[in-house]
């Protein structure tokens, strides 16, 4: 495993930390999960990712995107 140092502002450092507690969870695993989520991979991962969705749900090009989006923001939250 590797170790690795970033620089956040007050506030947002304050909130991790304070999603960690009332989750219970290693601010390190936040941060992990958020970067699985956010994506670590680069855009034709995405466009794969887009067009299989698309396949399965018989939708245009549109209208799987429109979704893709849709759900990356529900599941990142506000």
């Amino acid at each position: 495993m590797k170790r690795l140092t970033i620089t956040l502002n007050d506030h947002l450092h304050r909130e991790l930390k304070k999603t960690a507690a009332r989750e219970g969870r290693s601010v390190s695993s936040i941060i992990e999960e958020s970067l699985r989520l956010r994506g670590t991979r680069g855009l034709s991962s995405a466009r794969d990712l887009v067009r299989r969705a698309r396949e399965q749900a018989s939708l245009d090009q549109d209208e799987g995107l429109d979704v893709a989006i849709e759900e990356t923001r529900a599941e990142r939250g506000p």
